[in-house]
């Protein structure tokens, strides 16, 4: 019996290594991490972009991202800024082929949230 659980925890363990979303959850994992996110969206786009020219061959399903992100760390920071610190966490999965092909940013301080979702 103990044989068959520990065998079912290699199984679990594997499947999880076997994500459909490694880009995702790299992404997720990244940010999370360094970030430390009040909010963290994570929207893939990629089925709209699909028919484009440049993205003819290409196999993967995460190559277009829209990403929401609240966080401290962007605290006294201009957008500019704010988009640099995000493209460097993720400069191996935009340099991979069938990586990241474009990212849509928006990324606000915890005081900045509120204002912007009234707006919207």
């Amino acid at each position: 019996m103990f044989l068959r659980a520990g065998l079912a925890g290699k199984r679990l363990l594997s499947s999880m290594a076997q994500s459909t979303t490694p880009i995702e959850d790299a992404m997720r994992a990244k940010i999370t991490e360094a970030l430390k996110p009040t909010t963290l969206e994570i929207h893939n786009d990629s089925h709209l972009h699909s028919h484009h020219k440049a993205m003819q061959g290409v196999t993967s399903k995460e190559t277009h991202f829209r990403l929401t992100i609240v966080s401290p760390a962007f605290a006294g920071k201009l957008q500019p800024a704010r988009h640099r610190m995000v493209y460097s966490l993720l400069k191996d999965e935009m340099a991979q082929e069938g990586g990241i092909h474009a990212l849509q940013l928006k990324t606000r301080t915890p005081e900045e949230e509120p204002r912007a979702q009234a707006k919207e």
